[in-house]
C-alpha cells in the first residue's frame, strides 16, 4: 500500500546528496512507490488542536546536477498511512523543541513519525549515552568549572564539549596542566552551561566509529571516521575521512545494551558513536552515514529502514 512519506528536513537544494542519509531515505521511499512531500522550513503548524504542514509534492533522482522537483505548496493535515520522516539536524533548539510537540499531535493522529518526538526531546545525544554508563568512559557532566578542571588532572587527559554541539565543532582536548584550560573551561561553561568532560580515549586514531540501529538491529558494516593530520576530531564535517568496516564483537555489545531501550521508545533509526571500546554518544535527531556505507558495501540501509516504517503502519 502506497504511503505518503512526509519529510521534515533542513532545505533540500542546500544538501549533499553523496553523503546525505535522508535523501537516501527519499530515494528508497520513491523507489517503493511511495508519495513524497516536503515540508517547508518552519512550515509545521497547529489550528484548533490539528498538526498540519505546508506542503509540496516531492520528486527525487541521484543526479548531483538537479536531485529534485517540487510541485506546489500546499496546506497537508497528519493523519494514518502517512510516515513522517524528522530529519532536521541538530541544534537541538526552542523551534526544534516546538517542531517535536506539533509532531507528538501528528502522531497521536495516526501518523507514524520517525524517530518519536518524545524520545527526540528526552535523548540529548551526549546525555543519552550516560544511561548506558557499562558502555562509557568515566565522564563528568558539570557547570563546575573547578570540578572539571579536577576531572581533567584525576586522568591525565580529556576530551571537552558542549550538550548541543554537532558535527566537531566546539570540542577541546586538554591534559593536565595545560594552560589553556582556564580559557576553554571559560569558554564551554560561560554563565552556566552544562559541559561535558570525557577521559580522552587514545582509540581515536583508529576512528569514532558510526553504528546504526535500525528498529534496534545493528548494520553490519561501520563507517570509522578517521581523524586526518594532527587533528583529533573524527568527524566527517571536521575533515575526517570515513573507513567502512565489518562491525566488531565489542560494537555488537554495545548495540545490544542500547537497543531494546531504543525499540521501546520508538526510535526506529540511530546511530552510536563508539571510539575504541567505548560508547560516546546516542544520535536519535538525525543520524547519518548511510550513503557512505551503502557506497562502500552495496548496502541497502533506507530499505531496512523502510521495512521497518512499513511493518509498523500495516500492524496498527
Amino acid at each position: 500500500m502506497p504511503l505518503d512519506v512526509i519529510v521534515v528536513m533542513d532545505p533540500i537544494g542546500s544538501i549533499k546528496i553523496a553523503k546525505d542519509t535522508t535523501f537516501a531515505m527519499l530515494l528508497e521511499a520513491q523507489r517503493r512507490g511511495h508519495r513524497l512531500h516536503y515540508v517547508q522550513p518552519g512550515g509545521l503548524s497547529l489550528r484548533d488542536g490539528k498538526a498540519l504542514a505546508l506542503a509540496a509534492p516531492l520528486a527525487v533522482k541521484d543526479d548531483k546536477g538537479g536531485w529534485f522537483t517540487l510541485g506546489e505548496m500546499a496546506e497537508l493535515a497528519f493523519g494514518p498511512g502517512q510516515a513522517v520522516l524528522m530529519r532536521k539536524d541538530p541544534p537541538f533548539d526552542d523551534q526544534f523543541l516546538y517542531d517535536t510537540h506539533i509532531l507528538s499531535v501528528a502522531q497521536a493522529a495516526g501518523a507514524l513519525v520517525v524517530n518519536d518526538p518524545q524520545g527526540l526531546r528526552d535523548y540529548n545525544e551526549k546525555l543519552a549515552a550516560l544511561l548506558f554508563p557499562q558502555c562509557c568512559p568515566p565522564t563528568l557532566v558539570s557547570r563546575d568549572p573547578a570540578a572539571l578542571k579536577a576531572f581533567v588532572a584525576e586522568h591525565g587527559e580529556a576530551v571537552l564539549k558542549p550538550l548541543d554541539g554537532m558535527g566537531g565543532r566546539s570540542i577541546f582536548r586538554a591534559r593536565a596542566g595545560d594552560s589553556n584550560l582556564n580559557v576553554i573551561l571559560e569558554t564551554l561553561v560561560g554563565d552556566g552551561n552544562l559541559t561535558l568532560a570525557q577521559r580522552f580515549i587514545p582509540g581515536i586514531t583508529d576512528g569514532d566509529k558510526r553504528v546504526l540501529l535500525v528498529d534496534g538491529v545493528p548494520v553490519d558494516y561501520v563507517l570509522a571516521r578517521i581523524p586526518q593530520g594532527d587533528e583529533f576530531r573524527g568527524n566527517l564535517a571536521a575533515g575526517g575521512r570515513g573507513e567502512g568496516r565489518p562491525i566488531s564483537d565489542r560494537d555488537r555489545w554495545i548495540a545490544a545494551q542500547v537497543a531494546p531501550e531504543m525499540k521501546r521508545r520508538g526510535m526506529l533509526f540511530v546511530g552510536l558513536d563508539v571510539i575504541g571500546d567505548y560508547l560516546t554518544e546516542v544520535n536519535v535527531t538525525s543520524p547519518t552515514c548511510v550513503r557512505e556505507l551503502d557506497a562502500q558495501f552495496g548496502l541497502n540501509i533506507a530499505g531496512l529502514l523502510f521495512d521497518a516504517i512499513e511493518k509498523k503502519i500495516t500492524n496498527d
